[in-house]
């Protein structure tokens, strides 16, 4: 049992916003001042206290746009290396993209990346199951049946759906399932061959440019199939002023629809692209310095939802290839939440609170996860946020399988010092000496209660 005390926490679903004492084992089991934990405690438990003083604890993040790579591309990330990056960043659930090779669309693939994540001791791992079979835009696969099997949500995210009918079909279906259908908003045809934005930035490079409507004519196709349909539809890594006009519409139309942002979107802009730059090669580009401000405005205002990483490792060999022809992704994980406090928090452009909202309580919410709030007999998916705690980043602190990031070998601050799922303290985002010397005195204890027993340690 653990109590952290007097730290700052924010809990926007129970509208706290400041210094209190959380009391938690596998759940909450108080939030408050002052709180003691004697009578919570028996005889088979015994209390942790950890003083907290200008560090902050809310929820453990979640992040639903993932790519982990396993099955088939185990050489750039697996489940494992990836929940452990996942939850050293201070994501406690993670919501892991079907376009694996082989593709995530069949039950077997479900209950595999289901039985890898629970085994990988990092972040919880849940599913996105494909839309179509094969990623090829044509027959629908079992939702129901994938649904089941532990599928949080289906996208064919990486191609998307390129025929209206097919999507149309795919909206109906998913309202089976109650599961959100996530929409990667490419229209290939005008997308096709094209590497960054479209625009003067593109041009004076050189480079085949994607244009910002590649995007938002696949977005206000969607919405407007939901809103004759019906369905939970889900905008994936939003990048340009249009689609988010097109959200806001639908959103102003009663459409059930959400929307995310991805934080190399809201902190980097064609701009900043060269031609040596392939970390901050992505799909969708990088937006003008113009819709940048519109997304951050979007999501400030609730316009859009959440924060998403899209996590998207590559070895270093594909980026090193020339601009065209490297792969499209960046390396998020471990990097998000310091670079979001970093780049928007601390400015004043974003609220502790704004950023809790976005990226644990509304995606809590709207793909019907467990975590997302402090509230009592939750599960305890908890992060310990450390504003000043700097690291270089480099090997010496490094998880993931790929380093295809923007920030390497450069100084930040803001990250997690401890990260709870579920009440067990995970060894990967361990940075705080009085919580890791907390954990290894209680794992002493039971130690010494084993050896006077002669009972098994129990497995964690």
């Amino acid at each position: 049992m653990w109590l952290i005390k007097k730290a700052h926490v924010v809990d926007p679903a129970q509208g706290i916003d400041g210094i209190c004492d959380v009391l938690f084992d596998e759940f909450i089991l108080a939030v408050g001042q002052d709180l003691n934990g004697e009578d919570f405690l028996d005889s088979s438990h015994r209390l942790s206290v950890i003083e907290a003083d200008g560090k902050y604890l809310f929820p453990g993040l979640i992040d639903v746009h993932a790519h982990l790579r396993e099955p088939g591309r185990e050489d750039k990330e697996d489940i494992t290396s990836g929940a452990k990056a996942a939850v050293r960043g201070g994501f406690t659930t993670v919501l892991a993209m079907a376009n694996t090779q082989p593709v995530i669309d069949n039950r077997g693939l479900v209950e595999y990346v289901m039985s890898r994540g629970e085994q990988a001791q990092g972040a919880r791992v849940l599913p996105v199951a494909a839309v179509t079979m094969d990623l090829k835009g044509d027959a629908l696969v079992n939702m129901a049946e994938l649904h089941k099997a532990g599928a949080v949500a289906f996208s064919d995210d990486g191609r998307g759906v390129q025929r209206a009918q097919t999507m149309l079909l795919a909206l109906q279906y998913a309202q089976l399932t109650g599961c959100p259908l996530i929409s990667h908003c490419e229209d290939e045809s005008l997308a096709k061959g094209g590497c960054m934005r479209r625009g003067f930035r593109s041009a004076r490079l050189g480079l085949t440019g994607i244009p910002a409507a590649a995007e938002s004519v696949m977005a206000a196709r969607d919405i407007l199939l939901a809103q004759e349909n019906g369905g939970k539809l889900h905008l994936a890594h939003l990048s340009t002023a249009a689609a988010v006009a097109a959200l806001r519409w639908g959103k102003q139309q009663g459409i059930d629809v959400t929307g995310e942002v991805n934080p190399h979107h809201l902190i980097f802009s064609d701009d900043d692209i060269g031609l040596t730059q392939t970390c901050l090669k992505v799909n969708p580009p990088l937006p003008s310095a113009e819709d940048r401000g519109v997304l951050l405005t979007a999501l400030v205002d609730g316009t859009i939802d959440m924060l998403a990483t899209d996590h998207a490792p590559h070895t270093w060999e594909e980026k090193a290839r020339p601009f065209p022809e490297a792969p499209f992704g960046i390396n998020g994980f471990e990097t998000a939440l310091a670079a979001v406090w970093m780049s928007l928090v601390e400015p004043g452009k974003l609220s502790v609170s704004q950023l809790v909202r976005a990226w644990s309580l509304n995606p809590a919410r709207r793909f019907g996860l467990a975590g997302g709030s402090l509230h009592v007999d939750k599960p305890a998916d908890i992060v310990l946020f450390d504003p000043k705690h700097t690291e270089t980043i480099g090997q010496d602190v490094w998880l993931s399988k790929s380093t295809n990031t923007p920030y390497w070998d450069k100084e930040m601050h803001g990250f997690p010092t401890a990260v709870w799922v579920g009440g067990s303290l995970r060894d990967a985002a361990l940075r705080d000496a009085a919580v890791r010397d907390a954990a290894i005195q209680d794992a002493a204890i039971q130690d010494a209660a084993i050896q006077q027993t002669g009972r098994e340690r129990p497995s964690c």
